[in-house]
């Protein structure tokens, strides 16, 4: 009589762990049956914790594991059974419908590791997984039903797609306004164009008027020259008729037979002869031609007046149309952020003599000063726009163009890097002359720490210096000056706002040992 078999669901006898049939099964404290190779190696990676795969149950201390004799004989009869039933099934059509792997059938509902139904979401780890998979690979996650998650993701994608348009919106907006820009751009150039005609026409009407006028006068000359030269013309052949009758009479009374006749003659002839010579002779004179060449020489000096000044006038508009044309790229352009962007706005300074105190010592063109006590006796040389009672130098700059940047290098522990006005007091004992302790004057003070000062008033920074070299970026119009220690990154030290009222001239301050030296930024600009 044939063995009666109680049927088993094959889920039943396989491992939670790693879905396939048990092998050597084990059966844990919480009643669940693992292969022994499987629940080993996942207590051994569970970082001294024992835990359920399935139900997650916790057991302190590990507990031994002992092999289940009748599961194990079950495992091997479902086995046989079930290769049985695949040759049985392997040329049925229903055969190729069950899905075999995610890629094989798109979209597929089924787990093609374990072979359930997915119904469940790992939200840590953005998976759609079965229940097996929940228990064997993402212990601890936070899994969601398949519903739930959609109806949670439906809601971020409506929120994101929301995000998306209103984007889309803002540059559509943009790319209208834009594009009613670009019109009003070419009908302000035309007008411009037609604005700068009708003028330059008006000044050619009037040098026109004016070359008229010149052109009357030019022929006032002529006709009063001409007239002087006529009657010259004239009193010369009344000359010439009167010389032409004395030499008739002379040949005449040379031809006489009658001595008495030209004894007597000769005195009157002679009288005639003399009368000729005493009078002045009709020379040609420049005075007719000069009013021309003082003419000439004044229209050619306005010409060139006019062609001097239309140069200068015309490159000063193109200068202010190109300044204002990079004045609205440069609102639009963005803060820079690192060295190489800072030193597109680089200037040359140069340190000024007469400004400095006479224990400052100025070097390598103007571009170094040095702290160097003056021990000689004899009183050095004043300047009278020197400081007299404090260590500081000006530079000969007044920095007011719309970004300006400049770094110095620093030796010594006490130095004040600073921005005055020309008119800062140079006298004082008081703060009147003092860099940051009065409104003419800006100052960072660097010595341990950095602080900034402005009418006495400072600001104490926590950063200790770390760089030899501090860059000064002053932003005039906009009225903000930033320091910064110099790197390639470059390090942002504080940033001040004022309203600057006239063109500010850099200036130091030196501590005893210290020296600063402005530094060329024209090869890394290159």
């Amino acid at each position: 009589m044939a063995e009666a078999r109680i049927p088993v669901s094959i889920n039943h006898l396989s491992c939670q762990i790693c879905s396939k049939l048990l092998r050597d099964p084990v059966t844990i404290p919480c009643g669940h049956n693992f292969c022994r190779h499987c629940i080993s190696d996942c207590w051994d990676r569970g970082e001294r914790k024992c835990i359920c795969p399935q139900c997650r149950r916790e057991f302190t201390p590990r507990p031994h594991l002992i092999m289940n004799s009748t599961l194990a004989q079950m495992v091997r009869d479902t086995g046989r059974s079930e290769k049985r039933k695949e040759k049985s099934s392997a040329g049925s059509p229903e055969a190729s419908k069950k899905p075999r792997s995610c890629t094989e059938t798109s979209g597929s509902n089924w787990c093609t590791r374990h072979q359930r139904p997915l119904n469940g979401y790992c939200c840590t780890d953005h998976r759609v997984i079965c229940s097996l998979c929940a228990s064997a690979e993402h212990g601890g996650h936070t899994i969601a039903r398949l519903e739930e998650a959609r109806r949670k993701k439906q809601g971020d994608l409506r929120t994101t797609q929301k995000q998306l348009q209103q984007i889309l919106q803002e540059q559509e907006e943009k790319w209208e306004n834009l594009g009613k820009m670009a019109e009003q751009v070419q009908e302000e150039a035309r007008q411009a164009e037609d604005y700068c005609e009708s003028a330059i026409v008006r000044v050619i009407d009037c040098l026109q008027k004016h070359y008229l006028s010149v052109r009357e006068l030019i022929r006032a000359q002529e006709e009063a020259a001409a007239a002087q030269v006529h009657i010259s013309l004239q009193n010369l052949e009344m000359k010439m008729e009167e010389i032409k009758k004395t030499d008739a009479e002379l040949d005449s009374l040379a031809q006489t037979e009658s001595s008495v006749h030209f004894l007597e003659d000769w005195p009157h002839v002679r009288r005639q002869c003399e009368k000729h010579h005493l009078q002045p002779s009709h020379e040609l004179s420049e005075d007719q031609i000069r009013p021309f060449e003082a003419t000439k020489t004044i229209v050619e000096q306005l010409g060139k007046q006019l062609e001097e000044f239309c140069d200068k006038e015309l490159a000063s508009i193109s200068h202010t149309g190109l300044s204002g044309a990079h004045r609205i790229l440069n609102e639009k352009e963005v803060e820079p952020k690192i060295r190489e962007d800072f030193l597109r706005y680089a200037c040359e300074l140069s340190l000024d003599p007469t400004t400095a105190h006479k224990d400052l010592t100025i070097s390598e063109g103007d571009k170094k000063v040095m702290f160097s006590p003056h021990t000689n006796k004899t009183p050095a040389f004043r300047h009278p726009e020197s400081f007299t009672t404090r260590l500081q130098v000006l530079c000969r700059e007044g920095l007011q163009a719309e970004r300006c940047y400049y770094e110095v290098e620093i030796q010594g522990e006490k130095v004040e890097i600073a921005l005055a006005y020309k008119g800062l007091n140079r006298k004082s004992r008081t703060q009147l002359s003092a860099f940051g302790g009065n409104a003419n004057s800006w100052s960072l003070d660097r010595s341990k720490t950095y602080s900034v000062s402005h009418r006495g008033d400072s600001v104490q920074l926590t950063t200790p210096p770390s760089q030899s070299r501090v860059g000064v970026y002053l932003k005039f119009k906009e009225g903000t000056l930033s320091y910064y220690e110099v790197t390639d990154s470059m390090k942002f030290l504080y940033k001040v706002e004022a309203t600057f009222t006239e063109p500010l001239h850099p200036g130091f301050w030196l501590g005893e040992n210290s020296c600063i030296r402005i530094c060329d930024l024209r090869q890394d600009a290159l």
